[in-house]
């Protein structure tokens, strides 16, 4: 029994030891791991048919084609989606293939003609994504972004940048962003607003600690 007891107290203390905290996030020698854009929430605000060069967008083409030539960016474009530089770190890790799993799942509508969807996520739900997720073995700090709203009307786009313990599938800081879009194309205009994104997270990271 004393054995018993010896054994579990030793595996609560090891799970204590390597969990991670919401200070982890912040030290810049803690390694974090980029997961990329998580889509399953998103709601398009307005029409984005015949938008430039993209003529119609379906639903489909939407999970298809935009979800993961966007998620791409940041391991093709690593230059101009700077995550490592945005969280005051020299490099991160990627595994984007975490979030293109849980996109290529998706069904249903992403569009949406009320403007009052643009947010509809709080820490609670982001949260509870978090905890059903698959996070493929990964383990560690977690980085990845909730795609909340896509406003054609306000030109934005709205995240959660989002950090989470991989191994206990906990949130450990989460924060919404706002970011505008800007540029040629439907692809390009609204890639915008992560490459933006970053840019405030490395702005406003101080605010945060």
């Amino acid at each position: 029994m004393k054995n018993l007891f010896v054994l579990a107290l030793a595996t609560l203390l090891s799970i204590n030891v390597f969990a991670q905290k919401k200070e982890d996030v912040f030290n810049a020698d803690v390694p974090v791991t980029w997961l990329g854009l998580d889509f399953s929430q998103l709601k398009f605000i307005g029409d984005a048919t015949q938008w430039q060069d993209a003529g119609e967008i379906t639903n489909s083409q939407m999970r298809d084609k935009y979800f993961p030539s966007w998620n791409s960016l940041f391991v093709t474009e690593k230059d101009r989606y700077k995550v490592a530089d945005a969280i005051r770190r020299t490099e991160v890790k990627y595994a984007i293939d975490v979030t293109e799993k849980a996109n290529n799942s998706l069904k249903g509508n992403f569009f949406e003609s009320d403007a009052n969807k643009f947010q509809l996520l709080d820490e609670q739900k982001v949260a509870s994504l978090v905890k059903k997720y698959d996070f493929k073995g990964n383990s560690g700090v977690g980085m990845m972004f909730f795609v909340e709203g896509m406003s054609k009307g306000r030109e934005t786009a709205s995240m959660w940048v989002t950090f989470v313990d991989m191994k206990s599938k906990t949130v450990l800081f989460t924060q919404r962003v706002e970011s505008k879009a800007g540029g040629f194309g439907f692809r390009n205009y609204w890639a915008n607003t992560f490459r933006t994104a970053l840019k405030e997270i490395k702005s406003d990271w101080k605010n945060w600690n």
